[in-house]
């Protein structure tokens, strides 16, 4: 059994894909059958061992701070705010002070059954300081297959794309990986920094995928959950 390590969670963004749901409510504070979808990503973690949580907060961190003060966990939960219009990786970096070990860092949106043993396992197999997870996109279009005169052969309904992979987040880094840490945004300047350093590795997961971000992520979720078909509630253990 894995020592337990922090989580960094991501919940400071201001959410706008998700407006205008996002205008009162914060995006993590968005409710899964009544549940928030950042508690969901925290249980993720929780039911693997991983039970010391750093929430990074910024925009409407107020709404957030109010629920986790009236919220009874057995888990250590620490809010940190880094700024109402701080980007992902600055939201990191402004958490460096409490980062002295190995951690994990994610979205407060993205839920996955990813077997956190096996992302250790494979981040200290190899000589980098952050391993990214990575999952196959997954298409929200149909797609259709013809012949070359034109003639349709079949539809293929919200395929999963094979030959494209994705940032899923559920990130490990080593704390060393602040002395390399270029730029604001995790996704447009961080990890492309680490990549051209030969610092940043990913863990291919080919398991099931979802972020919350539009309402109608939302009710997909919440049908998942009300017909049992919560993936991220099965994490591989």
């Amino acid at each position: 059994m894995e020592l337990s390590m922090k989580v960094v969670i991501l919940a400071g963004g201001i959410g706008s894909r998700a407006y205008p749901y996002t205008e009162y409510i914060p995006k993590p504070m968005l409710p899964i059958v009544g549940t928030p979808v950042v508690m969901h990503v925290m249980r993720i973690f929780a039911e693997q061992g991983h039970h010391d949580f750093v929430l990074s907060l910024g925009y409407r961190k107020e709404v957030i701070q109010d629920y986790f003060d009236r919220k009874m966990l057995d888990w250590k939960v620490e809010l940190v705010d880094t700024g109402d219009n701080t980007l992902t990786g600055g939201r990191i970096l402004n958490c460096r002070d409490i980062l002295t070990e190995p951690f994990f860092a994610t979205y407060s949106d993205g839920l996955a059954n990813v077997p956190l043993n096996e992302l250790i396992a494979f981040h200290n197999s190899h000589d980098g300081l952050a391993t990214l997870t990575s999952v196959p996109m997954p298409c929200q279009y149909g797609t259709i297959e013809t012949e070359e005169s034109g003639r349709v052969l079949h539809f293929n309904e919200k395929p999963v794309l094979w030959d494209h992979w994705i940032n899923a987040g559920f990130v490990m880094f080593d704390p060393e990986v602040f002395d390399h840490w270029e730029g604001d945004n995790l996704e447009t300047d961080v990890f492309p920094a680490l990549a051209a350093k030969g610092l940043l590795y990913t863990f291919k997961y080919p398991g099931a995928f979802k972020s919350m971000d539009s309402y109608k992520d939302q009710m997909e979720l919440d049908q998942m959950m009300r017909e049992d078909n919560a993936f991220w509630m099965k994490a591989v253990t």
